[in-house]
């Protein structure tokens, strides 16, 4: 997981969480598109996974807030 910012305002934080199988990525999450992308064949399978449970999209959705927005302002 890591969040990529331009201001500590919440509406110009990303939130990206990548998973990585034999230091190749396979998937990614991004706040902006609010989906999983697979990058390969299994990753796309995992992707078509994870989007499919709604609960589980909210959560990572309200990463960003808890995540970054809380730790922002010791990195900004």
């Amino acid at each position: 997981d890591r969040c990529v910012f331009s201001s500590p305002e919440l509406k110009d934080i990303q939130f990206i969480r990548s998973n990585y199988y034999n230091k190749l990525e396979v998937a990614r999450f991004t706040i902006s598109l609010g989906k999983f992308v697979g990058y390969t064949e299994f990753g796309v399978e995992q992707a078509n996974y994870w989007n499919s449970n709604p609960s589980f999209i909210s959560g990572l959705k309200a990463q960003r807030e808890a995540y970054c927005l809380t730790n922002v302002g010791i990195d900004y």
